[in-house]
């Protein structure tokens, strides 16, 4: 048994953990505690419910008031892993400055960030958005078409990414990739760079912007971009989606050496 001043002696302690990991806790809270107890209460997923809100609340047709709703949701409902207003935008910015006609998007989610992708598309261009998981696949889905983009436009492909990539020459016509945005399993994100250099997805200039390599970060995928001598990179430093206490950024990467 612990005597009472031992304990006594770790409340400091304990506090000041609190205190310094607050948002930590307050994330765990909201994407963990909230979300099971929703669960449980509705039935439904946290993507099903907020697909119902943003059905009652965004305008079909305007995919910036249907971000601004998914927004809302997330600050005031429940945590949703989306980019979120604040990374968006620069992934708005490098996708409408580069003008890809070819994009792979990894983890579909919510489909949150397929639409800030699609709308900056330049016309003619084509998006390929791949999610593992049919029940998010199946909301992401609705909520592309619901902001108005068709399968012309955007592509759903319900797979694992490393099945995916290597059909994507053969079953679906793409040569090379000119724009890769990444937002999957973060274990996943040196597995999926290796495999599209291995079947030559990948041209000098093709851009690679990894979400999330702070946090929760992505350290082997970090050490081989950066030692492999194949890639510009440069960091985008911001803060976790809804959360701007906790420290987050996106690694914009460059292809520069052909295999």
């Amino acid at each position: 048994m612990v005597s009472p001043a031992i304990a006594l002696a770790f409340i400091p302690f304990i506090i000041t953990l609190i205190i310094r990991y607050r948002h930590y806790f307050l994330l765990f809270y909201r994407a963990v505690i909230v979300r099971r107890i929703q669960d449980y209460l509705t039935g439904m997923s946290r993507e099903e419910r907020a697909f119902q809100y943003v059905m009652l609340h965004a305008i079909p047709g305007d995919p910036q008031h249907l971000l601004n709703t998914f927004d809302q949701y997330c600050l005031h409902c429940e945590h949703l892993s989306n980019i979120g207003p604040q990374k968006g935008k620069t992934l708005d910015r490098l996708v409408y400055e580069n003008a890809p006609l070819n994009v792979l998007e990894l983890g579909t989610y919510c489909g949150y960030a397929t639409i800030i992708i699609a709308q900056a598309l330049p016309l003619g261009a084509r998006l390929y958005t791949v999610d593992y998981n049919p029940k998010r696949a199946a909301v992401a889905e609705k909520v592309i078409r619901l902001a108005g983009f068709d399968d012309d436009t955007v592509e759903l492909l319900v797979a694992p990414s490393d099945e995916v990539i290597p059909q994507l020459k053969d079953k679906h016509g793409v040569q090379k990739l000119d724009f890769i945005f990444m937002d999957h399993g973060k274990r996943c994100y040196l597995r999926d760079l290796q495999l599209l250099e291995e079947v030559g997805l990948l041209q000098e200039g093709t851009i690679i912007l990894a979400d999330n390599v702070l946090f929760p970060g992505a350290p082997h995928f970090m050490q081989y971009v950066k030692a492999s001598g194949k890639y510009q990179c440069k960091m985008h430093r911001s803060s976790l989606e809804y959360f701007r206490y906790i420290r987050d950024g996106m690694a914009e990467l460059t292809y520069t050496k052909l295999i």
